[in-house]
């Protein structure tokens, strides 16, 4: 690769305080520009994947993986359990809070170095040198890891709303055995690497249009629920705390609780894992990433407080027992048909619930194949010259997407056995992209406690960098550890919240992979990066 280095420096008359000169010698290729060939130069990266996502496409990106407001009447169920209305309101308000500054941490990562490898690359360049190799490796597994088990678990939550519809039209079907569940939902990934592969040109315009669809399906859903429900009273929804799951007390319940609007807003870091396939990264990826948060948040709360007011006096009758009481097994789905009283109508609104899901599985895949991708790229997988491998002409990591859809699938395939087993390795998700936030963002806010000096970034926090950095770290260190709290404190072996055991385990089994293998063949990102 050529050692030759881009001019860097702070220009205050270019874009602003933090813009950098990029120098003539550096020219664009594969649709991005001076600036983008500038940050894959200093970062050591030939530009391999074409830009062919815009602002509107990757912001569509971002909120379609979130999918807030759709995730809100998927799992509200839970929040309600521990916490009840005003519990998961309130609670949710205080995410919101935590989540954008994380978002904005992460944003302002993204401008400074915007790379497929996310957060390992970021831990690489800002923790201290004699710790970045081995952190920036641990962290490059927890993402991967965090991605890869989040593709099964999308495509569960598609098959769910599948077999909810089944039943709706159907009381008497016999489609909930395990064996139908488990081939639901590797069909469902089968398609979205099918569509990863085949139809990749056109996923910036699908995350587009869908953008759409996800707009004006909210808007659609609030109407009905407005118009068509029995309402609640104001003081319940906002001042009934409940703690259903048993907890020895309400605030320790509502804590508890908290994984349920975590879960709407985790992912942010999407959008960077495609920033080598957008075009002027560094401008327009940490705007996006925040534009779409805000976004989402405003339509999530907006649908929480909605679906809390539309529950109805015997809220706890109709939805904690949902599962197992009603024709469905989907509270969404019933609290639809039981605000429609048209099953033609719950099933039009289901299947844009259904839509959406499945788009945000063909994310959750393109941006899982990405970290995958990226990773592989510097060494840190077995097998890494395979998975890294892009075929000429393609722009794109097939074999990435291959290796995670035989692991979405090898997943997926436990649950002919058990769901718990299935449902085991998908709680390590959440777990694993904390930890994976909380590194990266730790060792730049180390930074910054040290004064010493950040790259040039098109997008800052200015001074208010420490004070966000801090808000995010204690925001994710309090998610992190209830991350590992199940929903009651006496459960059942399948209600059994495993990620402690999973995350634990995956620790152990990298920490000795780089002592024993990995410390000779990972190449951390920082030791490609060009001195400025």
């Amino acid at each position: 690769m050529d050692n030759k280095q881009a001019e860097v420096k702070v220009d205050s008359a270019s874009d602003g305080e933090f813009a950098y000169d990029v120098g003539d010698s550096i020219q664009p290729v594969k649709g991005g520009t001076r600036h983008d060939a500038k940050d894959m130069t200093r970062m050591g990266k030939s530009q391999e994947l074409r830009r062919n996502f815009r602002f509107v496409s990757i912001v569509g990106f971002v909120m379609i993986l979130q999918s807030t407001w759709e995730s809100v009447l998927l799992a509200a169920q839970y929040g309600l359990i521990n916490g009840g209305m005003a519990g998961v309101i309130w609670i949710t308000v205080g995410v919101i809070a935590g989540a954008l500054c994380m978002i904005a941490s992460i944003a302002e990562m993204a401008s400074m170095a915007p790379t497929a490898g996310g957060q390992y690359h970021w831990v690489s360049e800002f923790a201290p040198p004699r710790w970045e190799k081995p952190l920036s490796y641990l962290v490059g597994w927890t993402s991967a890891l965090g991605w890869v088990t989040g593709c099964p678990s999308a495509a569960q939550l598609t098959s769910m709303l599948v077999q909810g519809l089944v039943y709706l039209k159907n009381p008497d079907a016999n489609f909930a055995q395990l064996w139908q569940t488990t081939l639901l939902i590797m069909a469902f990934l089968i398609a979205a690497v099918a569509f990863n592969i085949f139809l990749a040109k056109q996923l910036p315009l699908a995350e587009g249009i869908f953008l759409i669809v996800h707009i004006f399906g909210f808007f659609a859903f609030l109407i009905v629920l407005w118009t068509m429900s029995e309402h609640t009273p104001a003081s319940q929804v906002f001042g009934d705390f409940q703690n259903y799951g048993g907890w020895p007390s309400t605030g320790l319940s509502c804590l508890v609780g908290i994984t349920t609007p975590l879960w709407c807003f985790l992912g942010p870091d999407a959008g960077a894992h495609m920033s080598e396939e957008l075009k002027d990264a560094s401008r327009v990826l940490p705007s996006a990433m925040m534009w779409a948060s805000l976004c989402n948040a405003a339509l999530g709360l907006i649908m929480l407080v909605t679906f809390c007011f539309c529950l109805g006096p015997n809220w706890q009758d109709n939805v904690l027992g949902l599962t197992e009481d009603t024709q469905t097994g989907v509270p969404i789905i019933q609290v639809l048909y039981q605000s429609t009283n048209s099953i033609p109508g719950t099933i039009v609104m289901t299947t844009v619930l259904i839509l959406l899901s499945m788009v945000g599985t063909i994310t959750c895949i393109a941006s899982s194949s990405r970290q995958v991708w990226a990773f592989a790229r510097d060494k840190g997988f077995p097998f890494s010259s395979y998975i890294e491998y892009v075929r000429p002409g393609w722009d794109l990591p097939v074999n990435a997407l291959i290796v995670v859809l035989g692991v979405s699938l090898a997943i997926s395939a436990l649950n002919f056995g058990s769901d718990v087993a299935l449902n085991a390795i998908i709680s390590l998700s959440n777990a694993a992209l904390l930890f994976s936030y909380i590194a990266a963002i730790g060792c730049v806010r180390l930074k910054r406690f040290r004064n010493e000096p950040l790259l040039p970034r098109r997008w800052s926090l200015g001074k208010w960098g420490s004070l966000i950095n801090d808000v995010a770290l204690c925001f994710l260190t309090i998610s992190f550890v209830f991350s590992f709290f199940p929903i009651t404190p006496a459960p059942a072996l399948a209600d059994m919240n495993w990620a402690i055991v999973m995350f634990a385990g995956v620790i152990v089994a990298a920490v000795a992979n780089y002592w024993f293998r990995a410390h000779k063949t990972y190449m951390s990102p920082v030791m490609l990066v060009k001195a400025e």
